[in-house]
C-alpha cells in the first residue's frame, strides 16, 4: 500500500467491518459448511482505472489471516469492461463477511483513480500539475486521497494540520491579509509553509508583499489569471480553484499556473461497477 500505513489502515478497516457486521453476520454465520474453502471472483462491469486492492487484501486478512488473494489486475491499471481484478481463496464465512464492504473501497476508490486519471491526461502537455482539496467524505479521506494518485494526479493538504492556508473567512476574521498572513507565520513551525487564497490581483499584491509561499487563485477569469501567474511566477508557486471542469482544465493549464485543484475529482467521482462471484 505505497503512501499509506498499514496501522492507520487497519484502525479505518476495522471501524469499517464493525459498521456491516454489527454483533455478526446472521445470514453467513448460520449457513452450513460455512468454513468450508471457497474461491470467489471479483470482476469490473466498466471501464476504469483499478484502486484499492491493496487494502481490500487487509481487510480479508483481518477477517482470517487464512484468506489468499491473487490479484489479476495491478494497481492503477486501466481496466477493459468484464475484467477479472482478483481471485479470492479462503474460508467461505471470511469471504461473505467481507464481500459488500471489499466491494464499496474498490468501487468508490476505482471510481476516483479513473476520474482523476482523465483530468490527468487532459493537461499531460503541460507542467501543471493536478491536486485534490479537503472535501471529501468523513472517514474516507486517506483511502480517497490514496486513489486520487493511482489516478496521477496529487495530494493537497491532508487535513487542516499540515499546511496554514488563509481563506477569505480567515482573512475577515483577521482584518487583512496582512494580518493574518503575520500571526499564522509567528505561530506555526518554520518548517510549514503558508498559502493564501485571492480573489483579484489587489489581493494578489498584499499577499506578495506579506511573504507567503503559496497563492491560491480563486475563480479567476482566464485573463486575469494568467495575469495573476505573471505577477506571481518565480516568487510564490501558484495555484488555480473554482469551477475547473474536463472542458476547461486545458485552458487553465496554459496559463503557466504550478498547481490546478479541484474537489470534483472526489466528490462527482462515479462509483466503478464491480461484482464478488464465488465459483
Amino acid at each position: 500500500m505505497k503512501g499509506l500505513d498499514p496501522f492507520v489502515v487497519k484502525d479505518l478497516l476495522r471501524t469499517y467491518l464493525k459498521e456491516d457486521l454489527g454483533h455478526g453476520d446472521i445470514t453467513s454465520c448460520n449457513l452450513p459448511e460455512k468454513e468450508k474453502t471457497v474461491t470467489a471472483v471479483i470482476r469490473v462491469k466498466d471501464q476504469g482505472v483499478l484502486a484499492g486492492l491493496p487494502v481490500v487484501s487487509e481487510l480479508f486478512c483481518l477477517l482470517d489471516p487464512g484468506v489468499k488473494i491473487e490479484p489479476q489486475a495491478k494497481e492503477g491499471m486501466a481496466l477493459a469492461n468484464h475484467a477479472e481484478i482478483a481471485r479470492i481463496t479462503g474460508p467461505a464465512l471470511a469471504i461473505l463477511r467481507g464481500e459488500r464492504t471489499a466491494l464499496n473501497i474498490l468501487q468508490r476508490l476505482s471510481g476516483i483513480a479513473t476520474t482523476a486519471r482523465e483530468m490527468v491526461d487532459l493537461i499531460a502537455s503541460t507542467e501543471a500539475r493536478l491536486v485534490d482539496t479537503r472535501k471529501t467524505t468523513p472517514g474516507l479521506r486517506l483511502l480517497e486521497k490514496y486513489a486520487v494518485t493511482v489516478g496521477g494526479a496529487c495530494n493537497h493538504r491532508m487535513g487542516l494540520y499540515d499546511c496554514a492556508m488563509i481563506k477569505d473567512n480567515h482573512i475577515k476574521v483577521a482584518g487583512s491579509i496582512q494580518a493574518a498572513v503575520k500571526a499564522v507565520r509567528r505561530a506555526i513551525p518554520f518548517t510549514a509553509r503558508v498559502e493564501v487564497e485571492v480573489k483579484n490581483l489587489g489581493e494578489l499584491a498584499e499577499a506578495l508583499e506579506a511573504g507567503v509561499d503559496l497563492v491560491l487563485l480563486d475563480n479567476m477569469d482566464l485573463s486575469t489569471l494568467k495575469e495573476a501567474v505573471a505577477q506571481a511566477k518565480g516568487n510564490v508557486l501558484t495555484e488555480a480553484s473554482g469551477n475547473i471542469t474536463p472542458e476547461n482544465i486545458l485552458a487553465v493549464a496554459k496559463t503557466g499556473i504550478d498547481y490546478i485543484s479541484s474537489g470534483s475529482i472526489i466528490h462527482h467521482a462515479v462509483w466503478l461497477d464491480m461484482h464478488m462471484k464465488i465459483l
